[in-house]
């Protein structure tokens, strides 16, 4: 029987697996990294958050922003252009940016010179420059749940992959993100030293933080419409953070196989559920939503989070 049932998911695995080598390259002649831009100012790490230091570096990105929107209009991507006119709005305030390769980016949502709670967004795939909308929202709703002494990072730190892709479904693009991740939580402990700062770690992104863990200090740790994060079970994290997980009641992610098969060079799947038993971390009430719900205003699962961040109980 528990044969069958491994046979099973491994042709579950590579059913995707074939569905994504065929939709990849179809998708291939329109890949966010083809749009050319600047390179971004070259800035010193951020060592204090005083409202000076942020309204320069704010500035200077917003500048960079507008560079990068000039490029991709000359380039002929009204999307790409379309996207950085809205993000080089004169209230935005951008930690980070670069529009090479696809575009990275770091915006905060609140004051965070003055902010004693700190909740570090990691999205999952299909997030990117030209697709901020959803990522902007959650946490604009996050914001504002939490109140004027907490503030938001939205950490579109790395190339995320497709929802149908092969990367989806292996590490690799958790394994290079990871120590961006890891640098930039360190820079903003620093620069906000008496601020609680969690990481709140959608999707894939979920993998993302995972193999960030050991290397942040950070209070907490919440995995959320995750696939899995590679490891069977929260001691495997190495991390003193306290590790939530949650999933609403209709989140298509539930279904996914949780397994991990070798196949030739690389594994496939992303491992044991982190709402399980056996993972062993704290389960948060993620109400009955799917899963681009979590962050949507008035859910059960954003409030449960803002509580998380605020102090440590959902």
């Amino acid at each position: 029987m528990a044969f069958r049932v491994r046979g099973r998911l491994r042709r579950t695995l590579l059913g995707v697996l074939v569905a994504a080598s065929v939709a990849v390259p179809v998708a291939g002649a329109a890949r966010p990294s083809a749009v050319p831009a600047p390179a971004p100012s070259a800035l010193p790490p951020l060592t204090a958050a005083t409202p000076a230091a942020l309204d320069a570096r704010y500035a200077a990105h917003r500048a960079d922003i507008r560079s990068a929107e000039r490029m991709a209009a000359d380039h002929g991507d009204r999307r790409r252009a379309a996207a950085l006119r809205g993000m080089a709005g004169g209230a935005r305030q951008f930690l980070s940016f670069d529009g090479r390769d696809g575009g990275r980016s770091v915006e905060v949502f609140g004051d965070l010179s003055r902010a004693t709670r700190v909740a570090v967004l990691v999205p999952g795939s299909d997030t990117s420059l030209d697709r901020y909308g959803r990522l902007r929202a959650g946490a604009v709703a996050l914001r504002h749940q939490l109140g004027e002494r907490g503030a938001v990072v939205a950490w579109l730190g790395y190339e995320t992959p497709g929802t149908v892709s092969p990367e989806v479904l292996t590490a690799g693009r958790a394994d290079r993100a990871a120590p961006g991740l890891a640098s930039f939580v360190g820079e903003l402990a620093t620069a906000v030293p008496r601020a609680r700062i969690s990481l709140l770690c959608h999707s894939y992104g979920s993998l993302v933080c995972a193999r960030a863990a050991s290397g942040v200090a950070v209070a907490a740790i919440v995995l959320y419409g995750s696939p899995g994060v590679g490891a069977d079970s929260v001691s495997q994290l190495h991390t003193r953070a306290a590790v939530w997980a949650g999933r609403g009641a209709h989140d298509w992610i539930g279904g996914v196989p949780h397994v991990r098969i070798p196949l030739l060079f690389t594994t496939v799947g992303l491992g044991t559920d982190p709402v399980s038993k056996g993972f062993g971390a704290r389960i948060f009430d993620a109400g009955g939503g799917g899963h681009s719900d979590y962050l949507r205003p008035g859910s059960t699962s954003l409030r449960s989070l803002a509580r998380i961040v605020g102090d440590g109980r959902a």
